[in-house]
């Protein structure tokens, strides 16, 4: 597959590129005539046939290189350094999830803490122009002031998968005081879409629905998220690589909270059947809303989320329905 006629843009890197947001924004550079070089390690922390789905998808492309690594490895990541005159850098290379993060913390000290020190290290003997990364939600804890906005004070994570995310932007403010390194921290909001990861709530739902097993619905059911649909989640992280701000933190939110129950019966209705549901309790490092305030998202990054809800979940459902038929 070609890329686009003109001239190449900047290259990129983009760690975690086999991963649900990764392998979106590495797709979406790669059309914008971005050079893109993507590493991943494939883990098994989720079926890595979807991943490897992913990665096909990206090696259609011309001006796409891939290497398989871990960000935890400081000597092979320096290689992919040494190796290409990199430009920028997305870093969505992480161990993602809360649930998992009670199971086996370690592993995300390992890539979110020291993986991320190495990234900036990097960057920083690399001379790189800028560093956008990916920060999350899960650092507003148990915050109870509705929308959660950037201003708020956010020294209270409930779990160590958002202890990480914090730690990775108070290390991107150091750097980009010690040596001028360029950053935009990104708090993801509970993003969705075609491609999606099988850990995620709304895969859960729609795959226990279609085969008929009981839903898990923590907290009994009293639980609001706000969705954020892969493309406009895409669309934020772009703007971020193009306006390379000296230092940053945004919200990309779809600043709208939906009852977890509300996105149950949309998925009951797409697919036609209804949803057997195990009410269960909250679960530990969970929180029971997020909503993000995305004004300083708007006036910065000219952020606009698009996709309502229903739309976007049926995006999602035609996708797993095909992917799963396959």
């Amino acid at each position: 597959m070609k890329n686009m006629e003109n001239h190449l843009k900047e290259k990129i890197l983009v760690t975690g590129c086999a991963g649900f947001i990764g392998m979106h924004l590495s797709k979406a550079l790669l059309e914008q005539g971005y050079d893109v070089i993507g590493v991943d390690n494939l883990n098994d922390y989720y079926d890595v046939k979807l991943k490897n789905d992913r990665l096909m998808i990206l090696k259609k492309y011309d001006h796409f290189n891939f290497s398989k690594l871990d960000i935890s490895n400081k000597e092979a990541l320096e290689s992919v350094f040494k190796s290409n005159s990199i430009d920028k850098v997305v870093n969505l290379a992480a161990q993602a999830g809360v649930r998992y993060s009670l199971i086996n913390p370690n592993s995300y000290i390992d890539s979110n803490v020291l993986g991320f020190m190495n990234i900036l290290e990097c960057c920083r003997h690399y001379n790189i122009k800028g560093l956008v990364y990916a920060s999350s939600s899960s650092v507003y804890g148990g915050n109870t002031e509705i929308p959660f906005s950037v201003d708020h004070v956010v020294d209270s994570p409930i779990s160590i998968y958002a202890a990480s995310k914090k730690a990775n932007e108070l290390m991107a403010h150091s750097y980009n005081h010690l040596f001028g390194l360029k950053s935009t921290g990104l708090r993801f909001f509970t993003v969705y879409g075609p491609w999606g990861r099988p850990d995620m709530a709304m895969y859960i739902f729609a795959e226990k629905i279609l085969k008929g097993e009981p839903i898990p619905v923590y907290n009994h059911g009293k639980m609001k998220r706000d969705f954020t649909y892969i493309d406009d989640v895409v669309s934020g992280v772009i703007r971020s690589i193009e306006n390379n701000f000296n230092f940053e933190i945004f919200n990309l939110g779809n600043s709208s909270s939906e009852p977890l129950m509300d996105v149950v019966s949309i998925i009951e209705s797409k697919i036609g059947k209804s949803a057997i549901i195990n009410y269960e309790p909250m679960q530990l490092g969970d929180v029971t809303d997020t909503f993000a305030d995305i004004e300083k998202s708007r006036l910065k990054l000219a952020f606009s989320p698009k996709t309502k809800i229903k739309e976007g979940i049926s995006h999602f459902l035609d996708w797993y329905m095909d992917y799963v038929a396959r």
